[in-house]
C-alpha cells in the first residue's frame, strides 16, 4: 500500500495543532485536515492561556517544543502573575490575550513547517485495513492514505449547543456543523463515544459598557513570557475589568 502521509491529524484547534508540530518536527510527512481553516488555532471558550496549574502546562508544552507558548505571546494583551500573595511554588502566570492574533499566530507557525500540509475537509469515514486504521475520507469524497490517524476533534464529535435550559441545536461550536459521521465510525468499531461540557463565556461589545461602573485592574509590569524560545514582540497591553 502506498502511504500519502506518514501523520493525518483530524482537528486544527489546540490538540490538533500541537500534534501535528510534534509530527512535523520529527520529518513526518504530515496533514492537519480541518473542517474550516480560517479557524485553526480558535480559542473558541475562554481568552486567555495558562492560570492556576494551566499556566506550568503551557511551559511544558513549550519546553517539549510545542506552539501555544509562542503563539501567546505573540497574542497577550495582558499578562499577570496570578497567586502573588502567596509563596512562590503556586505563582501562576496568565495571558489574556487577542483571539484574532492568537490564531494569526498559531497559522503562521505550522506554515513554518516544510513537512505540514493543511487541508480543509469534514472528515466522515476511517479507512480500514482489517483491524488497522490506513486513512481517512471526507465528506466530498476524497481519501487520504495514512500509517496513522491522530483524531483530534475536540467538541465537534456528536457536538450540541446549549442556549439557556430550553434550547439544544447541533454544532460544534457556533457557527460550525458537528462530526456526526466520524462520531459513529468511532462507535462502530467499538470505541466509547462521551460528550464533556464546556462553557463559553458572553462576548460584550465595549461599546455597550458603561465603563464608571466596574473596577480596573491592570496587567503586571515587566516582560513576561510563556516561551524560552524566542521573544516575540507583544502587542499593545490594555486592561481588564471586574464586574
Amino acid at each position: 500500500m502506498v502511504f500519502d502521509y506518514d501523520v493525518i491529524v483530524v482537528g486544527g484547534g489546540h490538540a490538533g495543532s500541537e500534534a501535528a508540530t510534534m509530527a512535523a518536527r520529527l520529518s513526518a510527512r504530515t496533514l492537519l485536515l480541518t473542517s474550516n481553516l480560517e479557524t485553526i488555532g480558535q480559542m473558541s471558550c475562554n481568552p486567555a492561556i495558562g492560570g492556576i496549574a494551566k499556566g506550568t502546562v503551557v511551559r511544558e508544552v513549550d519546553a517539549l517544543g510545542g506552539l501555544m507558548g509562542r503563539a501567546a505571546d505573540r497574542a497577550t494583551i495582558q499578562f499577570r502573575m496570578l497567586n502573588r500573595s502567596k509563596g512562590p511554588a503556586v505563582w501562576a502566570p496568565r495571558a489574556q490575550c487577542d483571539r484574532t492574533l492568537y490564531k494569526r499566530a498559531v497559522r503562521q507557525l505550522l506554515e513554518g513547517f516544510p513537512t505540514l500540509e493543511l487541508t480543509q475537509g469534514m472528515v466522515t469515514n476511517l479507512l480500514l485495513d482489517g483491524s488497522q486504521v490506513s486513512g481517512v475520507e471526507t465528506a466530498d469524497g476524497r481519501r487520504f492514505r495514512t500509517r496513522a490517524v491522530i483524531i483530534t476533534a475536540g467538541t465537534f464529535l456528536r457536538g450540541r449547543i446549549h442556549l439557556g435550559t430550553d434550547t439544544q441545536i447541533p454544532a460544534g461550536r457556533a457557527g460550525d456543523q458537528p462530526s456526526v459521521e466520524l462520531a459513529q465510525v468511532i462507535a462502530a468499531i467499538g470505541l466509547t463515544v462521551s460528550r464533556f461540557k464546556t462553557g463559553t463565556p458572553p462576548r460584550v461589545d465595549g461599546r455597550t459598557v458603561e465603563w464608571s461602573k466596574v473596577s480596573r485592574q491592570d496587567g503586571d509590569e515587566g516582560e513576561y513570557r510563556f516561551s524560552f524560545h524566542d521573544r516575540a514582540e507583544r502587542p499593545r497591553q490594555v486592561p481588564c475589568w471586574i464586574t
